[in-house]
């Protein structure tokens, strides 16, 4: 066990090291604004930094109320429909979505292209 210990800990303070350079909320600002903007035809996005969540209704969500207006059942299909072409997010549309370093272009691009597709139909 403490050699798990000490591998999480090293692991911790590499990402809290990286997380010193400014220019890193800057690309996560950018990678989630392209996430945002792609999801946008879908619903409402909300988002704060890096976070965002797709509600399937109108308007901002800013209650309970507001919430639970949402459609549920078109949040699973959209849910499904992302799983089955390889794109994993959150299963409830009141679980919020975290952009990372790890989310390219590349991964943000076909995220985008499966929503659109699903936005077609």
């Amino acid at each position: 066990m403490p050699v798990l210990a000490t591998l999480a800990t090293a692991a911790g303070l590499s990402v809290l090291r990286r997380l010193r350079d400014a220019g890193v909320y800057e690309e996560l600002e950018r990678r989630a604004a392209r996430l945002e903007q792609g999801l946008a035809p879908l619903g409402v996005v909300q988002r704060v930094g890096a976070m965002l969540t797709l509600f399937f209704g109108t308007g901002p969500v800013t209650d309970f109320a507001r919430a639970s207006a949402a459609d549920t059942s078109r949040y699973a299909e959209y849910f499904r429909h992302m799983l089955d072409r390889g794109v994993y997010v959150p299963p409830s549309q009141y679980e919020a979505m975290f952009v990372s370093l790890a989310h390219g272009d590349e991964e943000i691009d076909r995220t985008v292209e499966a929503a659109v597709e699903l936005a077609g139909a």
